[in-house]
Parts: structure tokens; C-alpha cells; sequence
């Protein structure tokens, strides 16, 4: 137990694979593929607006966001954890991306050395998203994480997801617990004490989420 949470065990599952394929999820507006190399511009209008970045991380010096993006296209658990880039099916617009990721206790940010591509890390693991300006206000944050979560618990091994927030960040928090996830209070994360939701495999079975249209 930390801080009151059980850490999960699943290091020992060996999880094959998946196809390509299958890590592209879609939804109603849009479509969620895993991060490659030409989504440099969607990096650089998130790592360069303070607005975005706001409750999420530092501004990002220009010349240092290539390498960002490369860091950030790891994956682990056979492609089953990473960073998903949103994009509008209609349109080809990129908004933003989602993640699920180990989430860091002490740290400040993500430890992308865990992210190993034939077993899960041995930490939680976290849902997240960080999307430009222009997509703001209009459901798709809620969109991408029920969406997340429903290949979270089809699709992996995990037993639970959970997600914190800075504290003045209400609205990401509402969209927490629209996606299906539950509030616990404060917790540790990310060096500090923040809010943070989680939601169990047995709960989303039983929640709306679990009866989500077609993949």
C-alpha cells in the first residue's frame, strides 16, 4: 500500500502484442492512433501554448519539442500503454493526445523507462489527455476518455485506472468523473498531493461506460 493504494501486480503478465490495428480506437467524432513522428505539429501547439500546458507541465523551448515527441512514442505492455494522438474523423484535425501511462509517485513526470514493450510496469497507471484550445468546451475531452478506459478494460489486464489532477483544474476534473471515475480525495502524485479518481474494472462493467457503441 501507498498512501492508502494498492499497487498492482501485473509486472509478471507477459502480455502479447497487439496489431497495429488494433491500438486505433475510434468514437463517434474521432479517431485515436498512437503518436508517431509527424505529429510534430500537434506537439508544438500543446508543449508551446501556456494555456494548454497550464496545469499539465512547463512551456517547452521550441527547439527541445522534437524531442519531446520522440520520448513520448514509447510503448509498453505489446502496445497497450502509450500516447494516443486525437484526431477529428471528419476533418483530419489533430486536437491533442490521451495517455495511459505509469503514473509517477515522487517524480515529477512520467518514467518513460517503464514503459517495456513485453510486460506491464509495476506501477498505476493513469488516464489522461492534454488537447489544444479549439477543442476545448466541446465534449471531447469526456469523448477520448470513455473511450480510453473502455480499451483500458477490453483490451489490457489492468484491474483499475486512475487519474489525478492539479487542484485548481475543476474542469478536467468534471470530465474524470463523466468518463466514469470515481473521486478519492487527495493523493500522492507527481511529487505532491493532488485529487485524484480511479475506477475499477468491475465498476466500469457495471457502469454506461461498459455499453459504449462499436468500437
Amino acid at each position: 500500500m501507498i498512501n492508502g493504494f494498492s499497487m498492482p501486480s501485473l509486472p509478471d503478465i507477459r502480455p502479447e502484442p497487439l496489431e497495429p490495428s488494433a491500438l486505433v480506437l475510434e468514437t463517434e467524432r474521432l479517431r485515436l492512433r498512437p503518436l508517431c513522428e509527424d505529429d510534430i505539429d500537434i506537439a508544438r501547439d500543446l508543449f508551446l501554448d501556456p494555456e494548454v500546458v497550464k496545469y499539465v507541465c512547463g512551456l517547452s523551448k521550441p527547439e527541445d519539442v522534437a524531442g519531446e515527441l520522440e520520448t513520448a512514442m514509447a510503448r509498453g505492455a505489446g502496445g497497450r500503454l502509450g500516447v494516443w494522438c486525437v484526431i477529428d474523423k471528419a476533418t483530419a484535425e489533430k486536437y491533442g493526445t490521451s495517455v495511459l501511462l505509469p503514473l509517477p509517485l515522487d517524480e515529477d513526470d512520467t518514467d518513460w523507462s517503464l514503459l517495456v514493450d513485453d510486460r506491464y510496469p509495476d506501477a498505476e497507471i493513469e488516464i489522461g489527455y492534454m488537447l489544444k484550445r479549439s477543442a476545448w468546451g466541446r465534449g471531447i475531452a469526456t469523448e477520448v476518455c470513455t473511450r480510453l478506459l473502455r480499451f483500458a478494460f477490453e483490451m489490457t489486464a489492468l484491474e483499475e485506472v486512475v487519474a489525478c489532477t492539479d487542484p485548481e483544474n475543476f474542469a478536467s476534473q468534471n470530465v474524470l468523473k463523466k468518463s466514469g471515475l470515481r473521486d478519492v480525495g487527495l493523493r500522492r502524485a507527481y511529487g505532491t498531493q493532488c485529487p485524484g479518481f480511479e475506477v475499477t474494472r468491475e465498476e466500469w462493467v457495471q457502469s454506461a461506460a461498459g455499453s459504449l457503441p462499436a468500437r
